[in-house]
C-alpha cells in the first residue's frame, strides 16, 4: 500500500513539474479565417526581453512589433492599437487558445508551437559552381552607397567578354534577392543566368539590408538614378559585352525610363507597368478586391482610384506615382525589348498593360511581348492570382520564363553559351 502512495506522489509531482515547465517562450503558428481568405500568423515570443513580434505570411509582413500588456505563466495578451488588433490567450496543453480580435471581427484562434518551414525547391544552396563577389556602387547624386552581388557566369575566365544584366526589384523596400512572400526570385535567377552564360548584379534597394540611404523619401524617379548608378559601375569594369537591365514590376518600369535614355543595351520587363498608373492601379483594385472575396468593383473611376489611395498612402512616392504615365517612355527606347507578363497578374493586369507596350514600342525585329498562361505577378503557376497565395506556392519562378529569358539574352548580344 506505502508503495502505491509513494507511487502516486512521484506522479503528481512529475505531473506539477511538467506542468510548470510549459512556456510561451519561442514561435507559435495560427491559421486566422477571415471570410474566404486564411492567413498565417506567427508569434515571436521571447519572455526574457518581454517582447512579442507578429509575423503575417501571405502579406509579407513581418517582425511586427506588438504591446505585450501581459507576458506571465500561461497567459498572453497583446495588442496593436494603430490597427485595432488585439489577442488574449493562455497556454493550454501545449497550444494557446484565445480571442483574436480587429475592428470589430472577432475570432477564436489557437496557435502551435513551431517554426514554419518554408518549400522552396527552386532556391540555390552553396557551393555554388561560379564566381559571387560582395560589390558596392555609389549614386553620386543621391549620397548613397549601393550594396550588391555581383555573378560571373560558370566557366568564367579573366578577360572573357560575357553579357551582364543589372537586376532592379519592384516597389517596396527589398533587398538583393528581391526577398518577399518567403521567395527569393532574383538569387534563383542570377543563378540560372549564370548557368546559361550571363553574369549579373543584384543589389540591396537604398536603405535597405547593407546600402545606405533613406527608403521612405525614394521616388520612382530617384530609384531610376540609383539603377543608373549601377549601370554605370558595371560599364566602368569594363569587363562585359553588353550592359542590359533587368526590372521586376516598378524595377520593370525603371528599365523602361533607362532605356529611354539609352543607357542600356537590352531590357528585360518582367510585369513592369508601361501605362497610366492611376489607370492601372483602379484595375489593380478591381481585380484583387474580387479574387478576395469582394461582389463588386471597389472604385469605379481613376478619380475614385486616386482618392482611395491617396486617403491611405499619402506619401510622396503614391502622390508623384499615380501621375506617372510610362507609355510616355516607350517611343524613345531603341534597344531590344523583352516585356513578359502572366495571364493571372491581378497587381499590372496583363492585357492592358501589353496594348500599351505594342502600341508604344517602336519596331525591332528583336522585341519580344509575351503573356504566360496561369502565371501570377511573381511568374508563378496561381490558378486565381491572389497574391495572399504566393507564400504557399513552392515554385519561385516559372521554369520557362527563366529559360526564356536566358535564351533571348544570349541571342540578342550574340553571346554564344
Amino acid at each position: 500500500m506505502k508503495k502505491a502512495i509513494y507511487f502516486f506522489l512521484i506522479l503528481m509531482l512529475t505531473a506539477s513539474i511538467q506542468v510548470g515547465a510549459q512556456s510561451l517562450d519561442g514561435t507559435w503558428k495560427g491559421v486566422l479565417s477571415a471570410g474566404p481568405q486564411k492567413l498565417t500568423l506567427i508569434l515571436h515570443v521571447n519572455e526574457a526581453e518581454r517582447s512579442v513580434k507578429l509575423d503575417v505570411m501571405e502579406q509579407g509582413v513581418k517582425g511586427l512589433p506588438l504591446t505585450v500588456n501581459v507576458l506571465e505563466n500561461d497567459s498572453l495578451n497583446v495588442a496593436m492599437t494603430q490597427i485595432g488588433l488585439h489577442y488574449a490567450g493562455r497556454l493550454r496543453n501545449g497550444v494557446i487558445e484565445g480571442t483574436f480580435s480587429q475592428n470589430g471581427f472577432i475570432t477564436q484562434l489557437i496557435f502551435n508551437k513551431g517554426e514554419v518551414v518554408l518549400k522552396r525547391p527552386q532556391e540555390p544552396k552553396p557551393p555554388f559552381h561560379y564566381r559571387v563577389e560582395n560589390v558596392q556602387f555609389e549614386n553620386q547624386s543621391a549620397k548613397v552607397t549601393l550594396s550588391g552581388t555581383l555573378t560571373y557566369p560558370e566557366g568564367y575566365k579573366e578577360g572573357q567578354k560575357v553579357p551582364v544584366v543589372l537586376m532592379v526589384t519592384g516597389s517596396g523596400p527589398q533587398n538583393r534577392d528581391e526577398e518577399l512572400m518567403g521567395h527569393k526570385p532574383f538569387l534563383v535567377l542570377a543563378d540560372r543566368l549564370a548557368r546559361h552564360g550571363i553574369a549579373s548584379l543584384r543589389y540591396d534597394d537604398r536603405g535597405v539590408g547593407q546600402s545606405t540611404g533613406d527608403f521612405s523619401s525614394a521616388t520612382t524617379a530617384a530609384l531610376a538614378t540609383d539603377a543608373l548608378a549601377g549601370i554605370k559601375y558595371l560599364r566602368g569594369l569594363k569587363k562585359f559585352s553588353c550592359v542590359g537591365i533587368l526590372g521586376h514590376s516598378e524595377g520593370g518600369s525603371i528599365a523602361y525610363m533607362l532605356g529611354a535614355g539609352g543607357n542600356a543595351d537590352f531590357i528585360v520587363s518582367l510585369a513592369g507597368p508601361a501605362c497610366k498608373f492611376d489607370t492601372l492601379m483602379m484595375l489593380q483594385l478591381n481585380g484583387l478586391s474580387k479574387v478576395q472575396g469582394a461582389k463588386e468593383d471597389v472604385v469605379h473611376s481613376v478619380a475614385e482610384t486616386r482618392q482611395l489611395l491617396l486617403s491611405k498612402d499619402n506619401s510622396l512616392w503614391m502622390r508623384l506615382a499615380l501621375d506617372m504615365n510610362f507609355s510616355k517612355f516607350l517611343p524613345l527606347i531603341k534597344c531590344p525589348v523583352m516585356a513578359l507578363s502572366g495571364s493571372n497578374d491581378l497587381n499590372v493586369p496583363a492585357e492592358f498593360n501589353m496594348q500599351s507596350l505594342q502600341n508604344g514600342l517602336p519596331h525591332n525585329s528583336k522585341n519580344v511581348i509575351k503573356i504566360y498562361p496561369g502565371l501570377n505577378h511573381l511568374f508563378q503557376h496561381s490558378p486565381t492570382g491572389n497574391p495572399l497565395d504566393d507564400v504557399n506556392i513552392d515554385e519561385t519562378m516559372s521554369e520557362e520564363v527563366m529559360n526564356d529569358v536566358c535564351t533571348w539574352i544570349n541571342k540578342v548580344t550574340n553571346n554564344n553559351h
